[in-house]
């Protein structure tokens, strides 16, 4: 993400996940290690065929976990690349669909933007993601409650390492090294200069007694990850996958696949003004006017519903936690 001169101000201000991912061979988890805290390394704009492996590679030598803020354009290209961002540990959010200004778009533009990337995602096998980070870090209140509707938090960052605009690795090092507890550094997938500074950043983590984290989507910051598979999401790993069913014209089905787990709570949130008419394969409650949970009935792992839409065609967005 090329950060625009009209976005200063925003950028200025602090920033306020996610897939699972298996455990890395190398952790920073240990408490001795992380004395002083975790920070979250995050890499936007991808993936690419020509970088991305490259990336994956230098963390997992370096033994540091990142977030990864997917295009949604990229992830659908590129699908093998959103499971190898997951199979080396990373975790997998939602950068928009075709990295436009945001701004300049209308709210079912903005919708269409965070909920395509959601879908490319999740279909990639990266889960379904729990944040947002911007194009360029433009962000107003109509775009964070787009984001919102989705069950995404926006994440801008605290750090700027400046690689999208030339920056050498030196000086990539350099701006890592000014993160403290909780802080989020803003980083790029398709630079050498970004993959080259990668040794030097876990090193100086290490004599700083801070170590890679996830970011917490209930603060925005930069946290120690979760136990269990899911970071972000307590008793385990699953993934929630939706596919598109019948549709009428007042109204669409949608079908939702479990997999990782037998035991499973699945939240689904559904666009205003939709509401569901019907559903099948699962018992569900409901937490707030769009807000539905699932669990499983008997039925297996596979659950449906009928959606009203009132106008809003959107996909729901999905979140899974394995009980």
């Amino acid at each position: 993400m090329r950060r625009s001169l009209a976005a200063a101000a925003v950028l200025a201000v602090a920033g306020t996940l996610l897939s699972g991912a298996p455990a890395m061979a190398k952790t920073e988890s240990a408490a001795a290690d992380c004395a002083n805290g975790y920070v979250a390394l995050t890499y936007d704009d991808g993936p690419n065929p020509g970088n991305t492996t490259t990336l994956l590679n230098a963390l997992r030598s370096a033994g540091l976990r990142a977030t990864m803020f997917n295009t949604g354009q990229n992830a659908a290209a590129n699908p093998g690349l959103v499971a190898a961002q997951v199979s080396a540990g990373m975790w997998v959010a939602n950068h928009s669909y075709t990295h436009p200004h945001m701004l300049t778009l209308s709210a079912a533009q903005m919708s269409s933007e965070l909920s395509r990337t959601q879908s490319a995602i999740s279909s990639a096998g990266g889960g379904t993601p729990v944040l947002f980070r911007p194009p360029y870090g433009e962000t107003n209140a109509t775009l964070q409650s787009a984001a919102s509707a989705l069950g995404l938090r926006t994440i801008i960052w605290d750090v700027d390492s400046q690689d999208w605009n030339g920056a050498s690795t030196a000086q990539i090092v350099q701006a890592a090294g000014t993160l403290s507890n909780g802080q989020i550094i803003l980083m790029h997938d398709q630079y050498a200069t970004t993959v080259a500074a990668i040794p030097q950043i876990a090193a100086g983590l290490r004599n700083r007694g801070l170590c890679a984290g996830m970011i917490s989507p209930t603060t925005g910051r930069a946290v120690a990850p979760s136990s269990g598979g899911t970071p972000g999401t307590p008793g385990g790993t699953c993934t929630a996958t939706y596919s598109e069913g019948q549709k009428w014209s007042d109204r669409f089905n949608g079908q939702v696949t479990v997999t990782g787990s037998n035991n499973w709570t699945v939240t689904v949130t559904f666009r205003s003004p939709q509401r569901v008419s019907a559903t099948w394969n699962a018992a569900v409650t409901w937490t707030s006017t769009y807000v539905m949970t699932a669990r499983p009935n008997g039925s297996g792992n596979t659950f449906g519903f009928t959606v009203m839409h009132g106008g809003n065609w959107t996909w729901p967005s999905l979140t899974c936690t394995a009980t």
